[in-house]
């Protein structure tokens, strides 16, 4: 029992290896579980149990949104970056028209 290989039951009763299985939503690949979940999302629309957003708990979620993306500063110094190329390549087309 000590020399028990990574493919023999552990006394949990699970394999050795990690816990992954085949089995399972979280198995899918990404495509299959939007395909089920959307699916799943329709349906509960039909039946008129869907949460449906009011504009207060929309504005909320925005907001959580936006501190969390807020907090990766790499990112906003791109989104920063690309807002200043676009606004630069704006101001030398119309300086182009112009003349």
């Amino acid at each position: 029992m000590a020399n028990q290989t990574s493919d023999q039951s552990n006394s949990s009763g699970q394999s050795g290896r990690s816990n992954t299985s085949n089995r399972g939503f979280a198995s899918m690949d990404q495509e299959k579980q939007r395909e089920i979940a959307s699916k799943g999302g329709k349906a509960a629309h039909e039946q008129g149990v869907a949460h449906e957003f009011n504009s207060q708990e929309a504005a909320e979620a925005g907001r959580k949104g936006g501190e969390a993306v807020s907090q990766d500063r790499e990112h906003m110094a791109e989104i920063g970056a690309e807002g200043g190329r676009a606004r630069s390549e704006r101001n030398e087309s119309s300086n182009r028209s112009r003349q």
